[in-house]
Parts: structure tokens; C-alpha cells; sequence
């Protein structure tokens, strides 16, 4: 979501003003139990940011998943933009369309966690604790404002680019709630860095970050790790001219990246996040690739976008072209204690008896 352009965001400050006023009240409320909130027989870890938009929570939540011990481990999201209602386990008939596109590549990419998606994240828990009563841990996906379950530690990431620091609330900016919701955090995750951060501007950012923080509340950074392209069909070898293909928040950094690593993009289609990828699109795309009639040149996506692509009727339209997705993981900077240690300490300190399982 684009914020409103600067000159004209001071004629949206008075809806700017009365949002954060509606959010600020209903945060007091549930801070001083007025309005109820769930807390489960478990460790229930939440990844979420204040901002809307990508900040890197996907890979973020399976970073999470694999530390962790992940036949003991479930994601609940809430399934944005999935073409269903209310709790879905995901199962072998499972799709992007079903569950959304992001659960759907937990399932591909983490075959011992459990997958579920549920717009009401009690019921959604309530449901896997009945399901898999051998469940030791919960990972909420997107739910830093879903103030009716409390987590045992909420994880804030924001995106080194767009520091919720430097940022409005809606319309003007971008944030969902006043950044005095950053002192709900147990920790902090800069996401998006580059790859080279100098101490003085790690120290500058945490300055900022731990202004609306909790003292004690640590500041870590990562960044994101391409992995080689994955063929879906069509050829096994990724040449130096592609055609891109995003439906996500922010494309720029994949962008960059493939332009540092000397690919030349011959087109962007660039979608809206989360895009849901209809024949008529895919067979534009398709026709574009066809026109340029030069063998090497293939069409990358992102995961995010592949497993959209993956219907028995689109890919009948492009089982003939050579189509890569690129998967992302993250990697944090050395510091201590490190990321790891405090999200075994969460665990360890919020369930009994879970050490034995770390």
C-alpha cells in the first residue's frame, strides 16, 4: 500500500489523527483488561509489524520454524486474500487459492509444521490445540495488532528501508497503529539490511528503534539470503536475460539483487501484492515472453508468486516456458546473546518442560 504523496498528506492528517485516536483507546482498553484476551497452554510466539506492507515476516516465521522443533511446531495465519472462511487445516488438497499464498508456501517449504488459517486467531488456536494435542509451539504470522489472543513474545519487524521510526500513521504513512506499539515488542528485527551495516549506523538505528521500545528490549538485523533459482519447467539452467514477474510489497531489493548479480530484466510485471494470477494475465505475460523470440530467456518469480502459478489450468498456459522462482531466507549479523538464544529463552521461559524439545 502506497502512502498519500507528500504535498498532499497534510489534507489527510485529520483522518491520520483520528485513527491513531481510535487505535490508541482500543490499545488502552485491552492493556488494562477491559476488553478480554486469550492466552494459550503454550508458547505462542507473534511475528508482526506496524506497518503495512512486506517487512519480511514470510521467511522471518520459517526461519522460526526450522530453529524451533518443527514436528511440534504450527503457523496460524489469517490467510489474506484466500478464496474460503473461518478455520482451514491445510491438507494434501490444500492450495494458494484455499489457504492464501503465503501458508501455502509454509506447506511446501516446511513439510513437518502444521499449517492453519483461521481470521479469529482464538478459534484458530482452540482448533489445533483439539487437533494435535502433542502441539509444544504456536507461530501467529502477521499478528502484532490482533490484540484478542496474547502471545507469550511478540517479534516486531521493520523493514531497514522504512523504519517504522520515520513513519505516519494511515493514510499519511503507513503504519497500522501509533509507533508507541513498538513497547509491546519482545524484540526487535531490522529486516531488509544490507550487506555490509557499519556499527555506527546499527547503533543510530537502535537508537531510533529503542526511543519507542521497552529499554531491554533487543535490536537485532537481518537480511535476506537468495537461494539458486528453482525450474518449474521449461529448462533446468536460469540464463542472464529474464523476464520478472512480483506480486509483492516491495520488489525494489529483489530487484537490485538481480541487477548486482548481472541479469538483465528485459520486462518488470510488476503486480500488486498478493495478486491473484487469472489466464488472461499469465497468457499476457506468456505472449510477452514468446515475442521476444530469444531462447535464454526465461521467467523468474517469487515463491510467493509461484505457488499461484501452479493450477493444472495455468500451467497448461505456460508448461512450455522456462519459469524459475527464487526462494528467500534470512540471515542475522553476529551479536550477543543471538537472535536464536532469545527465542529458545522465550520458549523456555514460557512453557514448562519444553527444553527437552530444543
Amino acid at each position: 500500500m502506497r502512502s498519500v504523496p507528500r504535498f498532499l498528506s497534510f489534507l489527510f492528517l485529520p483522518f491520520a489523527w483520528l485513527y491513531g485516536g481510535i487505535v490508541r483507546l482500543r490499545n488502552w482498553l485491552y492493556d488494562r483488561h477491559l476488553f478480554s484476551s486469550y492466552a494459550a497452554p503454550i508458547p505462542v510466539l507473534c511475528v508482526g509489524n506496524l506497518a503495512v506492507g512486506g517487512t519480511g515476516k514470510t521467511p522471518q516465521v520459517e526461519y522460526l520454524a526450522r530453529l524451533l522443533p518443527s514436528h511440534k511446531v504450527a503457523i496460524l495465519s489469517r490467510g489474506y486474500k484466500r478464496q474460503s472462511k473461518g478455520f482451514v487445516l491445510a491438507d494434501a488438497q490444500a492450495t494458494a487459492a484455499t489457504i492464501g499464498d503465503e501458508p501455502y508456501q509454509y506447506v511446501q517449504n516446511l513439510a513437518a509444521v502444521t499449517v492453519a488459517v483461521c481470521e479469529k486467531r482464538e478459534i484458530g488456536i482452540k482448533k489445533l490445540l483439539q487437533a494435535f494435542p502433542g502441539l509444544k509451539i504456536i507461530l501467529l504470522d502477521d499478528a502484532f495488532q490482533h490484540r484478542a489472543v496474547t502471545a507469550s513474545a511478540y517479534l516486531l519487524l521493520t523493514d531497514y528501508n522504512h523504519l517504522f521510526t520515520q513513519d505516519f500513521l494511515l493514510p499519511v504513512g503507513r503504519l497500522r497503529e501509533p509507533r508507541s506499539g513498538a513497547r509491546r515488542a519482545d524484540a526487535v528485527v531490522v529486516t531488509k539490511c544490507p550487506d555490509v551495516l557499519s556499527p555506527e549506523k546499527r547503533d543510530e538505528i537502535q537508537w531510533k528503534i529503542k526511543a519507542y521500545t521497552s529499554p531491554q528490549t533487543p535490536v537485532f538485523f537481518s537480511q535476506i539470503v537468495y537461494a539458486p533459482a528453482v525450474p518449474l519447467g521449461g529448462r533446468s539452467a536460469l540464463g542472464k536475460k529474464l523476464v520478472l514477474v512480483t506480486g509483492i510489497a516491495n520488489a525494489q531489493p529483489l530487484v537490485r539483487h538481480l541487477q548486482t548479480e548481472g541479469f538483465q530484466l528485459l520486462h518488470h510485471f510488476e503486480e500488486a501484492d498478493h495478486a491473484a494470477y487469472t489466464v488472461e494475465r499469465v497468457r499476457e505475460i506468456v505472449a510477452f515472453w514468446h515475442q521476444i523470440k530469444e531462447p535464454e530467456v526465461a521467467v523468474l518469480l517469487t515463491q510467493k508468486d509461484a505457488v499461484k502459478w501452479q493450477t493444472p489450468e495455468l500451467m497448461e498456459i505456460w508448461r512450455l516456458v522456462p519459469v524459475f522462482y527464487l526462494p528467500i531466507t534470512v540471515a542475522f549479523g553476529p551479536q550477543e546473546p543471538t537472535f536464536d538464544d532469545i527465542v529458545r529463552q522465550w520458549v523456555s521461559e514460557a512453557g514448562s518442560g519444553i527444553n527437552s524439545y530444543i
